[in-house]
């Protein structure tokens, strides 16, 4: 099977087309479910001499389409 996707995609593009069918298929119940769960966060903080500075997030709800 790996000969088909290993010239096209990387193994983590490859996984993401997979994540992404199998929440497509699924019924809107579990779809929504499965959806917020694929949300990433990213907390960062500058620091200046030792201490650190506000702390400021960022929410990507999707990870780019392949």
């Amino acid at each position: 099977m790996s000969q088909f996707w290993k010239p096209t995609f990387t193994y983590l593009q490859y996984a993401q087309v997979c994540a992404r069918a199998v929440r497509n298929s699924l019924k809107e119940e579990a779809r929504v479910v499965a959806v917020r769960r694929d949300e990433q966060g990213l907390k960062y903080a500058k620091w200046e001499a030792g201490k650190q500075g506000e702390v400021k997030n960022t929410l990507n709800t999707r990870v780019a389409s392949v």
